[in-house]
C-alpha cells in the first residue's frame, strides 16, 4: 500500500483537491517494495491510522487518475 502526500484526512477532501489540480504524490514509506515511475496502487490514508482506501493510476509518482474497481 501506498500513501500519499499531502496527506489527506478524508476521501472527500482528497477527492476535491485532486479535482481542483492540485498535485497528489505517491509514495511507499516503508521503502522495502520499491514503486514503479507509472501504474496502478491502492493508497491508504491518514498515514496515521488508515481510515480510508483508494485505488489510483499515477505517473511520475503523481496521481494522474483514481480507478473505478
Amino acid at each position: 500500500m501506498s500513501h500519499i502526500s499531502p496527506d489527506f484526512k478524508t476521501k472527500k477532501a482528497f477527492m476535491e483537491a485532486f479535482k481542483s489540480g492540485i498535485n497528489i504524490r505517491v509514495f511507499n514509506p516503508c521503502g522495502l517494495f520499491p514503486m514503479d515511475k507509472a501504474g496502478i496502487t491502492t493508497i491508504e490514508a491518514p498515514a496515521e491510522y488508515h481510515k480510508w482506501y483508494l485505488r489510483v493510476a499515477y505517473k511520475n509518482y503523481v496521481v494522474i487518475s483514481v480507478v473505478k474497481s
